[in-house]
């Protein structure tokens, strides 16, 4: 194997530590900054950025005003719609760190891989004796596949399981330099219609789908993943066509991933509207049963959630 490049850097703005979810066994997920896709019900709008972002919980807010006074920016204050001026704002994170209550975050910081590896190591334990590892996700890894790649690498080099979440969407060079270090990679669908794709994510598929085939063809395992979306993708014809797309890829297993509404607080601690439409609710599980056996009567494996 290639030596690691330790010093390679990257931002990230969380690692989430003992999920069961997004690969096997317990797992610690890395999620990057930076995504070409700006999805209309994205759980994580923090991640779509790659620069660093501040996130505003006016219900935290003492208003005591330390957060203007440090902002060299004057980006802060009760002059601002939403507190900060986001055209102003630079994402030091001054503000965050004077913050009495946390009303202020800072969601992106450059680590290098080491210091990423380092805070993994905790969990060492758990992923050899679950069978569990490291999970990439954001965001859309592709876009720091530089830092992918090596952080990756070293994954590999502590011998555990690696796998990633991904759009699809990113150049040859990037595919090709991060999928070999991946186990397992979570491959999402949100349309196959390129229309629709277009309309709700701000790009079409096409891209995608030719990425798609060369994933798989150098992936160890790919899993097709659907976020499962009210007015968007949620019928039975629509999974008909995904199941086909499923075995066009020679994939064997689609994980149905029903929509849920846990990310739009966020969107105004981000000074955005939720464009998504706080009407369209949880995807009821007998509704994903249904997608399910639309996906099983095309003779291929499917998981609701995963």
């Amino acid at each position: 194997m290639a030596t690691v490049n330790y010093q390679e850097k990257g931002v990230v703005f969380d690692i989430q530590r003992f999920s069961v979810n997004d690969g096997p066994g317990i797992r610690s997920i890395v999620f990057l900054k930076g995504c070409p896709l700006a999805c209309l019900w994205c759980c994580n709008p923090e991640s779509q950025r790659i620069e660093p972002d501040v996130m505003y919980d006016q219900q935290k807010c003492i208003g005591c005003g330390k957060c203007a006074e440090v902002c060299r920016q004057n980006a802060i204050g009760s002059q601002n719609a939403s507190w900060i001026d986001r055209t102003k704002c630079i994402g030091c994170g001054e503000c965050a760190t004077i913050c009495p209550t946390g009303a202020l975050t800072l969601k992106g910081e450059t680590e290098t891989v080491n210091e990423v590896i380092q805070v993994l190591k905790r969990d060492s334990h758990f992923f050899r004796k679950s069978g569990g590892g490291v999970t990439l996700s954001g965001g859309e890894p592709l876009m720091q596949w530089r830092f992918a790649k090596e952080l990756l690498m070293a994954c590999k080099a502590q011998g555990w399981d690696t796998a990633m979440e991904t759009t699809g969407l990113g150049t040859q060079e990037a595919i090709d330099a991060v999928i070999p270090y991946v186990d397992l990679v979570l491959l999402d669908c949100k349309s196959t219609d390129s229309d629709v794709h277009r309309r709700v994510t701000g790009v079409n598929n096409e891209q995608i789908i030719a990425n798609a085939h060369r994933i798989v063809s150098i992936a160890k395992e790919t899993v097709v993943r659907v976020p499962t979306i009210p007015t968007v993708n949620a019928s039975e014809e629509e999974f008909h066509r995904i199941a086909e797309y499923a075995k066009s890829l020679n994939v064997d297993t689609v994980h149905i991933l029903p929509y849920h509404t846990l990310g739009e607080s966020k969107y105004a601690m981000l000074g955005k509207a939720y464009e998504m439409g706080y009407e369209i609710k949880t995807l009821p599980r007998e509704e994903a049963e249904i997608y399910k056996k639309v996906i099983q009567s095309h003779g291929l494996n499917c998981v609701i959630g995963g």
